[in-house]
């Protein structure tokens, strides 16, 4: 045989050898990770190998891996309203209901794209360079966001992750979140969108566990469930988290009605329900819905109402549960397979090379093209409120004058990124970024918080400044070296400061909070220690009061002498002590503190000598300024989720009043009474009542998102033009507003609100002018009705018009809305140019619900349609009759 008839014999063996391989291995590949097998003969494959203790396993929140089949462990719980959150740094846009303001769904899409694409990159770097694979808690690719919850009254401290009180605005901006949440593949989910909370969940916050919302059947339909019937027919959301809350006496997770007669049978729901966490026990708890008698009972309750996720360990009873007979095996396998078809479809069992979002690069994550992003998106945001003309300021005008900028909110970082945020690589605070675009136009700039945010805040003083505290003698560090400790429990009588060593981190502040909704980075969510060791070198010579705020044993050292001494368990309480310091001199400093209950709590502050005398700082600054930037609002240390706030005007999270804190509306009048140009810049979450006749321009500023110092300052220059509108009413007072536990709709929100608001729904004005020319209706072809403005951008300046279309039915044989909206799009027009805006407006947003009947209808009746700039502006109307 010649030599190279020798060589293509061994070609073919070698080639039938690699056959025979393929084959082999082919037919030893399980069929769940085979990706050519139809999905439903995967899910088959895979629950049938596995046992019913794997099978309850992998219905809970934290899903134990298999080692037996090569799954990893797999933790559901991920958070990303804004930006990837809990997870370290990440883009961080303005907060949702900032994103709202925006009424542009398009950029609202955009965002959750790129934050899609940071969670894919931060996962993705994990899988790569874990040896487990193993996911771990806010790792994961299963995001518990958008929150769709209409914000009915603007005291419930989470309006803040929402998108207001309008259930269209609220729908369309929802969709276009779950869309870019989920990507366009196919095949592949980017992420997984969990709408939440199902359903009608708005507060009270300290009441959540077991609170009973009575809505009436009307409001349910027609304002409560239609952004969620959105989210799941127009937006396809993978998953639904059910709410804490009972909806007309039966738990949510265990609503049957609500989870599968509604969700799946009448909207067509395919995905995954998720509990909100520890939801699934409040069924029986006694201090919460004591619904079900047991673990067990409340388990079987909730996977057969249609809860497929337990967020807790609850599922644990559900063995007992199938003992006794109340759950099926069946049953069970039902609400694991919709589970694990979420994670089917995000590639978990694929090969990485099949996934597309898989080659997503770490290098995605806090990317320039998401920073510029975020920059955008906090531009939309901003509302002008009111302006006289002191905005925009000439920035060659203020050349080589004074301007104050004064006022706590401008001062606090956490305004920056509102609650369920990542931590953005570089925080500039609203006093910082204008200060530095003021400076660099020439400007002197004076500076002063001059108040505390609310009477009872921060009652340890204020934050320790910068170059006070150094991780040891050298001062070559800032901050306070801090060692986190783990421990498998703790005796509150004689509490153990020292477990396992889990994170030594430098913290140049210590303001903690943290439990199983609220984690702190590596600190431990429950059992956690921390020393603190550093020194401290006072600036000036005096009498200090040092004060810390507490849940669980603290310890004070000063040059080892103990001078605060509370080792034991007790609910959060402030402490201080009194003592004389020199300026200049080291002071050797440790702290210790050890958590014993589900929170975590610790704070430091001091009272410096001199520093009672902020506000006369402030006022100084006042009276040297030509103008004067005041920066009033609240922040998320006072306003969320299931807090521990003990300051004046606010409760677990909720806010008692509408006001402006007291010490900020004395502020207010006293900078007024200087008759000085004032320009209000305002942070929160929601509406805020004050006395608008007090500043002559007011910007809202929301929770401003890593970018948003920078939009704010360009915006109070003329850099840009603001364009952002209300997302919710601004009501006058509190009295305006009926009791916070009452969830009928009736004389709440611009829909039904019969007085006259601060500022109404929709409201927001511009530095140019628009001119409303014609409105014409037409029926089209789509079974609705389309709606052709003209508008003319009237003024100097370019800008942005949100045309708003709201409908009113005059002879309708029910009772109906005053007026609801029916159609948006917002619009750029340059100076002087006109434009022709078409509205598509479904019947569908018409419907109202026929309680004879339960479904909806769109009456035949006279219909007056306005369009203008605001729900109380109409500029335009028109007049349509349904038939």
């Amino acid at each position: 045989m010649s030599h190279k008839f020798t060589k293509i014999a061994v070609l073919l063996v070698c080639i039938s050898a690699l056959q025979s391989f393929s084959i082999s291995a082919f037919s030893s590949t399980p069929a769940f990770r085979n990706p050519d097998l139809p999905l439903e003969q995967r899910l088959d494959d895979l629950v049938s190998q596995l046992t019913i203790d794997e099978k309850i396993g992998q219905l809970m929140m934290a899903t134990p891996a298999i080692p037996r089949l090569g799954i990893p462990a797999y933790d559901w719980w991920n958070e990303a309203l804004h930006g990837v959150a809990r997870n370290g740094v990440a883009t961080v846009y303005p907060q949702a209901i900032g994103l709202a303001a925006t009424w542009n769904p398009e950029l609202h899409q955009r965002v959750a794209d790129s934050i899609a694409t940071e969670a894919r990159a931060k996962n993705n770097e994990l899988l790569r360079t874990s040896k487990t694979g193993n996911t771990k808690r806010y790792q994961g690719l299963t995001i518990w966001s958008p929150n769709i919850n209409i914000f009915r009254d603007p005291r419930w401290g989470r309006g803040q992750e929402t998108y207001g009180e309008d259930p269209l605005l609220t729908s369309e901006l929802g969709v276009a979140f779950v869309r870019g949440l989920q990507g366009d593949d196919p095949r592949y989910l980017k992420t997984v969108a969990t709408i939440k909370h199902y359903a009608v969940h708005s507060g009270p916050e300290p009441l959540r566990h077991r609170f009973n919302a009575i809505s009436s059947e009307r409001d349910l339909w027609e304002t409560y469930l239609p952004a969620f019937e959105a989210g799941i027919v127009e937006g396809r959301a993978g998953s639904l988290m059910s709410a804490y809350n009972a909806i007309n006496g039966i738990p949510a997770p265990a609503h049957r009605e609500l989870l599968t007669d509604i969700l799946r049978d009448k909207w067509g729901f395919e995905g995954a329900v998720v509990s909100d966490v520890g939801g699934i026990a409040d069924i029986w708890r006694p201090k919460a819905h004591l619904y079900s008698k047991d673990a067990a009972e409340a388990s079987a309750a909730a996977i057969k109402a249609g809860n497929e996720l337990a967020s807790d360990k609850t599922y644990e009873a559900l063995p007992d549960a199938l003992k006794r007979g109340l759950i099926t095996e069946t049953e069970i396998d039902t609400a694991l397979r919709r589970l694990l078809k979420l994670l089917f479809r995000l590639g978990h069992f694929d090969p990485p090379d099949r996934v597309p979002y898989r080659g997503i690069p770490i290098s995605e994550n806090d990317s320039p093209a998401h920073d510029a992003l975020a920059l955008e998106a906090a531009r939309q945001s901003l509302v002008l409120l009111k302006n006289d003309g002191a905005l925009p300021l000439d920035a060659k005008k203020l050349a080589g004058k004074t301007v104050a900028i004064l006022g706590p909110a401008g001062f606090e970082e956490s305004t920056i990124i509102g609650n369920y945020a990542g931590t953005p690589s570089r925080k500039v605070t609203l006093a910082d970024g204008i200060r530095a675009k003021l400076e660099s136009k020439g400007v002197r700039v004076l500076a002063e918080p001059a108040v505390p945010l609310v009477k009872g805040f921060r009652v340890t003083g204020d934050a320790i400044p910068d170059g006070v505290l150094f991780t040891d003698a050298t001062r070559a560090t800032p901050g306070l070296k801090a060692e986190v400790f783990s421990n498998e429990k703790q005796d509150s009588k004689k509490p153990n400061l020292v477990g396992n060593l889990v994170a030594t981190q430098m913290q140049t502040q210590i303001d903690l909070q943290w439990d199983e909704t609220q984690p702190a980075g590596e600190i431990p969510i429950t059992h956690a220690s921390i020393r603190w060791t550093g020194v401290m070198v006072p600036k000036i010579t005096g009498e200090y009061t040092l004060g810390v705020v507490s849940e669980g044993a603290m310890r004070l050292y000063i040059n080892d002498k103990r001078v605060i001494d509370f080792w034991r368990r007790d609910a959060e309480r402030p402490l201080s002590t009194t003592i004389t310091l020199n300026a200049g001199q080291t002071y050797d400093i440790r702290i210790e503190y050890v958590q014993l209950t589900r929170k975590g709590r610790v704070q430091l502050g001091w009272i410096a000598p001199g520093n009672n005398d902020a506000h006369d700082r402030a006022m100084a600054a006042a009276r040297a300024a030509d103008h004067i930037i005041l920066t009033l609002g609240i922040t998320p240390d006072l306003e969320g989720e299931s807090m521990t706030v003990t300051a004046e005007g606010f409760t677990g999270g909720d806010r008692l009043t509408l006001q402006l804190p007291e010490t900020q509306r004395v502020l207010l009048d006293q900078i007024a009474a200087l008759k000085k140009p004032v320009i209000l810049v305002l942070t929160g979450g929601a509406a805020i009542a004050f006395d608008d006749a007090k500043a002559n321009a007011a910007l809202f500023a929301w929770y401003y998102g890593q970018r948003g110092a920078d939009a704010v300052a360009e915006a109070l220059l003329g850099e840009t033009n603001p364009a952002g509108r209300l997302p919710v009413t601004f009501y006058k007072n509190d009295g305006d507003l009926p009791p916070f536990e009452d969830y009928s709709m009736a004389n709440r929100t611009y829909r039904y609100f019969t007085g006259k608001p601060l500022y109404a729904f929709g409201h927001g004005l511009s530095y140019t002018t628009f001119e409303y020319q014609n409105l014409a209706l037409q029926t089209n072809a789509t079974g609705g009705v389309t709606a052709k403005v003209t508008i003319k951008n009237t003024g100097a300046r370019d800008g942005d018009e949100v045309v708003q279309i709201y409908a009113t039915a005059k002879n309708a044989p029910v009772p109906m809305p005053l007026r609801q909206l029916a159609g948006f799009k917002r619009v750029t027009l340059k100076a002087d140019e006109t434009a022709t805006v078409e509205i598509e407006i479904p019947f569908a947003r018409l419907r109202r619900w026929d309680e004879a009947n339960k479904r909806y209808t769109v009456d035949a009746c006279d219909w007056l349609f306005a369009a203008g700039p605001a729900s109380d502006n109409p500029a335009l109307t028109a007049n349509y009759k349904t038939r």
